[in-house]
């Protein structure tokens, strides 16, 4: 029943296409089949794969190091109420400053390096991660770390059986956001200052005013952030939550 209810949505979504680009013309929106011949050419010659393999690559990357980082900072800030206090400011300036004054910044003190790029897609990540565990740290029930205390565990296994557990929804929230966010700033960096990926791709195509080209880039890279969100977080998701009742 799902499947055709997904197979149907997906149809739907197909004919209004069609009809809209009937409508505006195949100069402003190019039918179904023109995008899909394009995709078909841009991987035939390992353009596609290329930018696509590349794009990724910077999105593991900083997505990685965003929540390594979002998640210790979010532990101590949860925890400890002077780091909170201290930290608080940061996190309120980087959650209000744009995105594209961060990229921007970037690229103007560090070049249009690889390094600048992967570190403005981490500082615009980074508090979102920071936030959402932080909360999650408040929220530990501390009974269950006496318990822990008083039959000596080590910390290892204080924070393999007593914490992950109870933190593992918070860290699921902060990944599937993050995810989702991630993969649009590095589009925006890529756009901005990279030679390479799916948003220089795009950028190009902008200029030339390529929609076909445009609307093939960017529909092949949603396809493979599906498949990474169907297939990798959902589980993912799932697995940390298991041992949390479920709704009957």
């Amino acid at each position: 029943m799902n499947a055709a209810l997904r197979l149907g949505s997906i149809a739907l979504l197909l004919a209004i296409w069609f009809l809209g680009s009937r409508l505006a013309g195949p100069r402003l929106l190019p039918d179904p089949q023109t995008v899909g011949l394009a995709m078909v050419a841009e991987a035939r010659s390992g353009a596609l794969a290329f930018n696509l393999g590349v794009t990724l690559a910077r999105v593991a990357a900083a997505f990685a190091i965003a929540m390594v980082l979002g998640t210790m900072l979010g532990l101590a800030m949860g925890r400890r109420r002077t780091v909170d206090r201290i930290g608080d400011p940061w996190l309120v300036l980087l959650l209000n400053l744009p995105a594209l004054v961060i990229i921007v910044l970037a690229y103007i003190w560090a070049g249009l390096t690889e390094t600048a790029a992967l570190a403005a897609v981490v500082l615009n990540k980074l508090p979102l991660a920071t936030v959402t565990v932080r909360e999650g740290a408040r929220a530990l029930d501390r009974n269950l770390e006496e318990m822990a205390r008083v039959f000596r565990m080590s910390r290892w296994k204080r924070f393999r059986h007593v914490m992950l557990p109870q933190l593992s929804p918070y860290l699921a929230a902060a990944s599937r956001s993050g995810l989702s966010l991630v993969w649009k700033i590095v589009l925006i960096v890529e756009l901005l200052g990279r030679p390479n990926g799916v948003g220089f791709e795009i950028g190009t195509a902008f200029e030339l005013f390529d929609v076909t080209k445009i609307m093939a880039y960017a529909l092949a890279f949603v396809a493979v952030m599906l498949a990474i969100e169907t297939f990798v977080v959902q589980p993912f998701e799932r697995y940390v939550s298991r041992w949390r009742p479920r709704p009957s």
